[in-house]
């Protein structure tokens, strides 16, 4: 058999592989995708879903029982958002937060495209938490569990400001700069949420995040000062990405100059 033909015919099967192979690994690829957006999105409405309801839960259980205290409240939505944080973080960034999810795709840390299917989501979660809440807790009008200014709307509106600015401060050092200790996120993250709610829980209601307030507010039937809860903080949080991002002063990881995956081991190696 001449070698032309030999030649010929791995040619075309090399060709007709290429091809197949070709098919399958876009095909695979483009569900592979669907299936991990898919997840991200069970976690953000999970995930959504019980930060709200611990939190909300811990505000109406107060209101109505008296048991919980103002302490009490301010470390439930600390601990809750540290727990979902270290539970589904790894799956979908843990945002359950529209305000969060604007400002990573603002400043190129999140897909523009995934942010109104991520917003839907944590609304989602919000809503069946707080309907949740209502029907088990049969709460009343005066138990109100979202979040309405005390005091002039302008005020909360200040206040909401600067604690969702703090709120991404912190989330953009300890998330998105592999520089910081990245097994320390839930817990700084947690920290600053009871932080906030502590210093400004009695006078806003320290939302710093608009899910958390539409939530409630759809179910209760109350929308007093609700746009303050939605604006100040997306300012927030866009202010405070943009202030790390500006003294962010190299994109260059610790670990490419100390030659260490962890930070904590490079300091150790200093110690005599």
């Amino acid at each position: 058999m001449s070698t032309d033909y030999i030649e010929e015919d791995i040619t075309k099967v090399d060709e007709g592989l290429s091809k197949s192979t070709s098919d399958v690994d876009h095909s695979d690829f483009c569900s592979a995708n669907m299936v991990n957006l898919t997840q991200k999105v069970l976690a953000e409405i999970l995930g959504t879903f019980f930060v709200v309801f611990a939190g909300c839960g811990a505000v109406a259980v107060n209101k109505i029982y008296g048991s919980v205290t103002f302490p009490g409240i301010c470390i439930t939505w600390g601990l809750i958002v540290m727990v979902m944080i270290y539970s589904v973080g790894h799956i979908s960034g843990a945002h359950f937060n529209p305000a969060v999810t604007i400002a990573f795709a603002i400043f190129r840390r999140f897909p523009y495209r995934q942010v109104p299917i991520y917003i839907v989501a944590q609304l989602l979660g919000s809503i069946l938490a707080s309907g949740t809440l209502r029907l088990a807790l049969d709460s009343k009008t005066d138990h109100f569990f979202g979040t309405v200014p005390v005091g002039s709307n302008a005020q909360s509106l200040v206040l909401e400001i600067i604690i969702s600015f703090l709120l991404m401060f912190v989330i953009s050092g300890v998330s998105t700069d592999n520089r910081a200790i990245g097994e320390l996120a839930g817990l700084a993250v947690g920290s600053t949420i009871s932080l906030n709610v502590f210093v400004t829980g009695p006078v806003s209601g320290a939302s710093m995040n608009p899910a958390r307030s539409i939530g409630p507010a759809i179910i209760m039937n109350n929308y007093k000062g609700l746009w303050v809860y939605i604006i100040g903080p997306i300012i927030g949080t866009i202010a405070g990405a943009f202030a790390y991002n500006l003294i962010r002063f190299t994109d260059k990881p610790l670990r490419e100059i100390t030659k260490s995956t962890s930070f904590l081991k490079s300091m150790s190696r200093d110690i005599p």
